[in-house]
Formats: structure tokens, sequence, C-alpha cells
């Protein structure tokens, strides 16, 4: 891709209204533009990382045998008033955007789809011989928030992937809340971050208990309490539920001081972005609107359910507070839009056209993802611009190096330099 035919208007100072680096950054490498308070246009550099969390994401819930499907973004209220959540006085009722069709219908813009997923798979299944069964979404949805803010971390409209399991009794629930756990952990080790699970409130979701994961920055908005190891203990052992359950890991809400006291293992405090929300529900839902499955011995029940969240969008925004220098954004390979940012260095120069050409051909036959900087434009201008946008690898065409057919590779991570001629160019590309 020519970066003259490639949308991404990017900025050289930090607009006024930002205040944490994801937010500065995401509009400064031309990712978002507000459209209205909370509510964001995703342009094509933005979407592409978007694009690559929803990839990871998809392949690890498939991997745990969930199905994806798709809920319409707008629900009659019924089936929120069906299971008692709707017009409950709490934060979540307070947020839903409401709305009547033209047949005076009254509809929502979804906040979450309990009741909807209820819905389809009580109408699909009635024996237990199809249970355990689990599926899963990516979707907007959104939350009318009082105070919209840092950008698409706490934004109005956000993209999430929610998933939801049924089972005929709890012991098979927690197996998959526990696979679910797994799964996450994976993703995030895929997305090269750290979010650590911590014992977290069911909240306006309900159910008998639950997890968040976070990743620790100062800009997060929530306090966790964990045991100073925790990440080694994580990184050392098979992750269970059990496992959890021994460990000291908590949100601000649920933290115990007396219980923090008498923990034998140092108590530490951070500020976390939370990236995700598993709960066990148990039959709330389920039972609320009178779902009910045929039982081995003939009897009728209710299934035990959980759910699991995970805000795509919000997770963009917490890899760059994760990923960043004072010069820009730099890309994990897993989600950068493009692997390589070809510069050519003077523009009108023959040699350096027509050598960053060849690479552009090389790399489009490799079937490598490029961004060629064709700009006329002066090398202090296309060094920022790189920086700022954060493609792991910078190749370098400038006159000289044009003229004896080298390549100069920067990485944008650690700065350090390689300098190959076409044929290890080659070479190394094979290696990728």
């Amino acid at each position: 891709m020519r970066l003259s035919k490639y949308f991404v208007p990017t900025l050289k100072e930090a607009p006024a209204e930002t205040s944490i680096i994801s937010h500065e950054l995401m509009l400064r490498a031309g990712m978002i533009k507000q459209i209205a308070a909370g509510i964001y246009n995703w342009l094509p550099f933005g979407l592409s990382v978007l694009s690559k969390v929803e990839v990871i994401i998809r392949q690890e819930m498939n991997n745990i045998d969930a199905s994806e499907l798709l809920i319409p973004s707008i629900q009659p209220v019924s089936l929120w008033k069906a299971s008692g959540r709707y017009g409950v006085a709490n934060d979540l009722n307070n947020e839903i955007l409401r709305m009547k069709d033209r047949t005076g219908q009254e509809m929502i813009f979804t906040p979450t789809a309990e009741e909807a997923i209820v819905d389809i798979i009580a109408s699909g299944i009635q024996s237990y011989k199809s249970f355990p069964i689990s599926v899963y979404q990516i979707s907007w949805k959104f939350r009318d928030e009082i105070r919209p803010r840092y950008g698409v971390m706490r934004s109005r409209e956000f993209l999430m992937k929610d998933a939801y399991s049924f089972h005929m009794t709890k012991e098979c629930a927690l197996k998959t809340y526990e696979d679910m756990l797994k799964a996450y952990l994976k993703i995030y080790c895929r997305l090269n971050l750290v979010a650590l699970p911590v014992a977290a409130n069911t909240g306006t979701i309900g159910g008998d208990y639950s997890h968040e994961f976070h990743v620790l920055a100062d800009t997060g908005e929530s306090t966790i309490y964990y045991e100073k190891n925790l990440e080694e203990k994580l990184k050392s052992n098979e992750i269970t539920l059990s496992l959890l359950q021994d460990i000291y890991a908590m949100e601000e809400e649920k933290h115990n001081p007396e219980l923090h006291k008498a923990h034998v293992s140092e108590i530490v405090s951070s500020k976390g972005i939370e990236v995700g929300h598993i709960f066990y529900l148990g039959n709330k839902y389920s039972k609320a609107m009178s779902m009910k499955v045929q039982y081995r011995d003939g009897s009728l029940k209710h299934p035990e359910m959980g759910c699991y969240g995970i805000g795509v969008s919000r997770l963009v925004g917490a890899l760059i507070e994760a990923n960043h220098d004072e010069k820009g954004i730099i890309w994990p390979d897993s989600v950068a839009p493009f692997k390589f940012m070809i510069l050519s260095l003077k523009t009108g120069d023959t040699k350096c056209n027509d050598f960053s050409n060849q690479l552009c051909s090389l790399l489009d036959k490799s079937c490598i993802d490029y961004l060629y900087d064709d700009l006329d434009d002066g090398p202090g201008v296309k060094f920022s611009r790189a920086d700022l946008l954060g493609i792991p690898k910078q190749v370098i065409i400038g006159s000289k190096n044009a003229r004896e057919g080298k390549i100069e590779i920067k990485d944008r991570k650690n700065g350090e330099v390689k300098v190959l001629d076409f044929n290890q160019f080659c070479n190394y590309l094979n290696s990728l």
C-alpha cells in the first residue's frame, strides 16, 4: 500500500481534548475520529488493528469449541422485561439507549445480550444431550456513559466479544468457566499483553462470582490488589480455577483489608485497565426466562450459564498504553497494521524510487503487508511519521544505499539497525 493512496490523516500535535496517551496517539496516528461524544469513526489504520485483534479472539474462542453467531444490535424491551432486568435502578439501566419503532414497540440498543441468547438457545434445544454448548459474537454495543472519556477506553459505542455457555450441572459450567479463563490468558499473551485475573463483583450482570482481567497501567481506572509474585505464579503453574482461588488477587470492591493482613505473601496494589470479565451466572437468566431442558432422569431443569466478555475496541487502547514511547506507538507483530514501512528518503531520485518499487514488488509476491511512504516529504518528516505509526520494521532507502543495492532495516521497538544486500533481504523475508 502506497501512503499517497492510503487514508491516514496524521497530526503533528496532540489534540487538546486528550488526557491519556492512547487517546492522543490514536488521534495523531489517524486511527479514529470522533463523530459525537464517546462515539468514534474507525479509520483504515485503526480498523486494521481492530480486525487483527478480532482474528486472535476468534481463533481462541473456536479452539475451545465456541460457535460464532451474530445478534442484532437493536433488541425489543420485551426480552429484558422477561428476565426482570429492565427498569431496575442500576447503572446498566441508566445507560441503556431507548427508542420506539414506527409501531410504538419499545426497543433498546444492546448493551449486553444474555436475554437474547437465552431466547435463541431455548428455542433450539430441548434435551440435555445437546449440552454443554458455548456461543459467542463480536458486535457493537452501546452504553450511554454519563462521562465518556479517554477515547476508546471509555466510549459509548464499543466493539465487544461476548460469549455465553449453557450446562446441565454446576460442575460442567465451572469447567467451561476455567476453559474460558485459560483462553483469555492465551489471547492476551498473543497480543503481547500481561493481564492479571482478579476476583471481582458480579455487578449488574449478576451471578455467583466473576473474574476481571487487568493490564497494569498508570492510566487505569481500577485499583487491584494482588500477591507481589502473581505474574510469576501464573507463568509457572497450570492455570486453573482452584489455583486462582488459592491466590490473593482482588478488584478494589472485593479487596478485604483483614484478609490482606493475614495473607502470607506480600500484597501490592496497582492501577489497572480492565480488558475482560467472565461470570458464572448459575441459573439466574434461564430461571427468570422460564427456560427448561429435560434432564437424563426425565426432570426439567433450568440450565446453568456463564457469560464472558472482552472489550475488543478497548483492547486497542490498552495495547497502545502498554506499547509506546515518546515518539509514538510500537505495535506488537501480532496486531501491526503492516509488517514493514518503506521510507524512500529522496522521492525525486530515480534510483531511490526504482529500488523502493522493486522492494514493493518483492513484498507483494511474498504476501507481506507493507506501507510505502512515497510522499514528497523530507527525511525528518518521514522518520517522525514512521515512529508515530509504530510499524515494527522500517525499511530505509537512501540515495547511496539505492545505488549500492543495500537495504537498511530499523527495528521500531529497540532501534537496532541492520544493512542487507538484496539477496540477504530475500532470505530475511523467507525467515519471517
